[in-house]
């Protein structure tokens, strides 16, 4: 058997294929998807770098009935809690929602600025400096 006509076989056959992948139509769009379900149900959700460190987490913290406040009070009402992280997991942005309030907390390198709003007490914002120094507002 001769080489020769197989091996011009062959190229006819891979110059064939060639022809059709290079002339037919576009590749057909592939549509999205369908959702399958519109809502995603979890206990917390996390969002991670590629380095797989947390950047950001949105979660619900259980009551803490025991856990004493800087004021003196005792005891933490559930709490819904939406953080965004620095890569050196330093929370810079913190937003909580509990039954009695809210809390907003805007930080970086030099200090942070805290909103302040539970139970029947006014709001407060408090702005602190990295060395310590505070000062509260209120209305």
């Amino acid at each position: 058997m001769k080489i020769q006509p197989v091996m011009i076989a062959l190229t006819l056959v891979n110059a064939a294929m060639l022809t059709y992948s290079v002339t037919r139509p576009a590749a057909t769009v592939v549509a999205a998807p369908e959702v399958i379900s519109p809502v995603v149900r979890a206990h917390a959700l996390e969002i991670v770098d590629e380095q797989g460190r947390t950047r950001a987490e949105l979660r619900v913290l259980p009551a803490q009935p025991d856990f004493k406040m800087p004021d003196g009070t005792k005891g933490y009402p559930e709490t819904v809690l939406f953080r965004l992280l620095t890569s050196q997991n330093g929370p810079n942005v913190k937003l909580a929602t509990t039954e009695d309030g809210a809390g907003l907390v805007l930080g970086g390198d030099s200090g942070y600025i805290q909103l302040i709003k539970r139970g029947p007490a006014n709001p407060v914002m408090n702005l602190v400096a990295k060395d310590g120094r505070h000062r509260a507002i209120q209305p």
